[in-house]
């Protein structure tokens, strides 16, 4: 199967219950995928905005890390309205701010930068 079936495959799954653990999948397939298979991963229908910007995130700081441009259909993602943080703490707000990778700032998420970092 290719990166960008793979990735069609995992998106449709995002309506599940749990998609932290598909997200995960889908940075782990981002993450091992060469500048040239993430530029040619499709938009996949997502009908929820916060997974369709979480994806599009994923997908635009992939590229970034290859040196190459994202797949055009990551600008038709419309930005959240409101900011979503990772964690409800407040006392962590400020950290998300700072240390979250522009893709997702961009998108108004705010994440860890270590995203993705595996123990």
């Amino acid at each position: 199967m290719t990166v960008a079936e793979e990735f069609q495959r995992l998106a449709s799954q995002l309506r599940d219950e749990q998609p932290a653990y598909i997200l995960a999948e889908m940075n782990d397939l981002l993450t091992k995928a060469s500048g040239p298979e993430i530029e040619g991963v499709s938009a996949a229908p997502i009908a929820d905005p916060y997974l369709a910007n979480y994806v599009a995130a994923m997908v635009e700081q992939a590229a970034h890390l290859r040196g190459v441009r994202p797949p055009l259909w990551t600008s038709g993602v419309a930005p959240l309205a409101r900011p979503v943080f990772a964690t409800p703490w407040m006392s962590l707000r400020a950290h998300l701010l700072l240390e979250s990778p522009v893709p997702f700032r961009r998108r108004n998420i705010f994440i860890d930068a270590t995203i993705g970092d595996r123990v």
